[in-house]
């Protein structure tokens, strides 16, 4: 007989964004991961863009992506479950080449990722010879072990100052390369790439909600375009913009990142009025309470890096972590 821990404490968590009627759906999911978990040494990391049911519910490592990737070097788990995206769990496999890594749909994919090849990063460099390369950790491990060193969007501007030189390559996001280049004296050349969420942001949409919400602050994500930053009350990454909401406490503020990032800062926060303009992730949203229970139950999909590009990207990830 296994000991299944109870689920009413955790529906006291989420019961201001899971409606009652919701929950049911979710309990016997819930009460096998958590068991699994247990049996498995197993552990799961959560992205910010998770729902709600897995974020605070099953996760046991959540926040943005240099988050994961910081607690997944600390880990003794035997099993690491990546709530989130295929080249999150690249990264969790880099800095956890002896775990066991899963993903719970290898279609779990990133538009970011998808923008760029190892090769256009090598043709890059034959363009901009001894410019160092920052690829955002929204890219495959092939197209890491092609650069200088990796940053995501809560410490870029870190990692460009980092280098100490006039100049450098920041692939694969063209928003966040410019929005980062309005904050340093370094010179930055981007990639084309953008995020499928971010880039449907627009100014228009910020004063619409302006108007129909008197006092609303307007945090953005930095892959947003310029014009939506440029308009926006604050701009940081997921973490960055839950520390907002926890420091500030605005009245009612708007989030323009994906959907559920809304609803989990909003289960600490429940003063906080949150207006929600959806863009959702298709990918993020590919990852369930069911797969994620099937991955543990039948050890799916093992996360592989082949060792010679592994080395290589680890090094840039790494470099990354040293980033203060």
């Amino acid at each position: 007989m296994l000991d299944i821990p109870r689920t009413d404490a955790l529906y006291d968590k989420v019961k201001r964004v899971i409606p009652p009627i919701e929950w049911p759906a979710f309990v016997d999911d819930i009460e096998a991961i958590l068991a699994l978990k247990r049996r498995r040494n197993a552990v799961i990391l959560a992205h910010n863009y998770q729902t709600p049911e897995i974020f605070h519910c099953v996760g046991d490592i959540v926040g943005d992506s240099l988050a994961l990737a910081r607690e997944a070097v600390n880990t003794d788990a035997d099993v690491i479950v990546l709530a989130g995206v295929h080249f999150m769990a690249e990264t969790a496999k880099l800095l956890n080449p002896e775990k066991t890594v899963l993903i719970p749909d290898m279609g779990a994919g990133c538009s970011l990722a998808d923008s760029i090849t190892a090769e256009d990063v090598r043709l890059m460099r034959q363009h901009y010879p001894g410019v160092p390369v920052i690829t955002y950790v929204n890219t495959s491990a092939a197209v890491k072990a092609e650069s200088d060193i990796c940053c995501t969007s809560g410490n870029a501007r870190a990692v460009v100052e980092s280098l100490g030189v006039p100049r450098v390559i920041m692939i694969p996001d063209e928003y966040l390369a410019k929005n980062i280049a309005a904050e340093t004296d370094v010179e930055i050349i981007a990639w084309k790439g953008h995020c499928e969420v971010h880039e449907r942001f627009t100014g228009a949409d910020i004063r619409e909600l302006r108007e129909a919400n008197p006092g609303v602050v307007v945090l953005a994500h930095p892959e947003c375009p310029p014009e939506v930053v440029a308009e926006s009350d604050f701009s940081g990454s997921t973490a960055a913009m839950s520390d907002y909401v926890g420091r500030e406490k605005p009245h009612r503020v708007v989030l323009m990142t994906e959907c559920s990032m809304s609803d989990n800062v909003a289960v600490a926060h429940p003063d906080v009025e949150f207006v929600r303009p959806c863009n959702l992730c298709p990918h993020m949203k590919r990852i369930t309470l069911a797969n994620i229970r099937k991955a543990l139950e039948e050890n799916q999909h093992v996360v592989t890096v082949d060792p010679e590009v592994a080395e290589r990207a680890r090094r840039a990830v790494e470099r990354m972590l040293a980033v203060k």
